[in-house]
């Protein structure tokens, strides 16, 4: 009898300190307590959760919860001031009077920052270059191709009027024949059209008996009685090829720098050696 008593003791005791941890009117681990209902009301503003005065279940919580904790993991983090005060610097770029007189492409200007910094316009090295001044390609003998006297002529022009304005001059041997800017100069003075604009532009335009397109484009000019230097004079007159050809804004070292051109004499039918077609690009070496 006194064993029994004793176990029913035992057993009494068991149950008490047990029963929380196991099920019953204890808080779950995995839900949370209908009191978490004040938690949802300490929510930010922005978490979505029941509209007051609603009837919205209390298992509604769970959700409310869930929602608010999505809308604080999309939250801007905080800046890592700490690591981003680490990275390298990158060293300033220090603009000297010079580059920045050359960028904003006005001579006087130029002319003026060279003499605050002591130095000069620079001197024009003359012209350069050659070429084979082949024959027309359709054998008719009214066509003939890019002499060494018509580079010569563009380049010494090219550079004087480069110095003249206090730009870099290109060195007198890196001015270069281009066969390929030649050949478009061909087809379109083979164009039998009698109007002579027939075929003149750039990639894209028709020649008048549908011949297709040969050869490379680049700056043009050209008419009656235009030599290399007349043509230079008239891409640097023409703010457009200026910007293209002559580069004004351009600060880097002129070394590396090729000027490529081409011209044709005469045309079919019937245009004469002194009506000239001209092209000229700005390049690497």
């Amino acid at each position: 009898m006194k064993k029994t008593v004793i176990l029913g003791t035992v057993f009494t005791l068991v149950l008490i300190l047990v029963m929380p941890f196991v099920g019953g009117s204890g808080p779950s681990l995995i839900a949370p307590a209908n009191a978490a209902a004040s938690d949802v009301a300490a929510l930010p503003v922005a978490a979505t959760g029941p509209v007051a005065g609603s009837d919205a279940a209390p298992a509604d919580a769970v959700a409310v919860r869930a929602a608010s904790m999505v809308q604080t993991s999309g939250a801007p983090a905080i800046p890592d001031t700490e690591h981003l005060a680490q990275k390298p610097v990158p060293k300033p770029v220090v603009v000297t009077p010079q580059v920045a007189a050359t960028r904003e492409g006005g001579t006087a200007v130029r002319r003026a920052a060279r003499a605050a910094a002591g130095t000069a316009c620079p001197s024009s090295p003359g012209g350069g270059g050659g070429a084979p001044g082949i024959a027309d390609p359709l054998g008719q003998g009214m066509i003939t191709g890019t002499t060494t006297g018509d580079i010569q002529s563009f380049s010494a022009t090219y550079n004087a009027i480069r110095v003249q304005n206090c730009l870099d001059p290109i060195p007198a041997g890196n001015f270069r024949y281009d066969s390929c800017m030649e050949d478009r100069l061909f087809w379109i003075a083979e164009d039998p059209s009698l109007d002579p604009n027939s075929a003149w532009g750039h990639s894209g335009t028709p020649r008048s008996d549908g011949v297709p397109a040969r050869g490379c484009d680049g700056n043009l000019a050209g008419g009656s009685g235009n030599s290399g230097a007349t043509v230079a004079q008239k891409w640097w007159d023409s703010i457009p090829h200026r910007l293209s050809l002559y580069r004004p804004s351009y600060t880097g070292g002129t070394g590396g720098v090729c000027i490529y051109f081409a011209m044709v004499h005469g045309g079919i039918p019937n245009e004469p050696s002194s009506f000239t077609r001209a092209a000229a690009r700005w390049g690497g070496c």
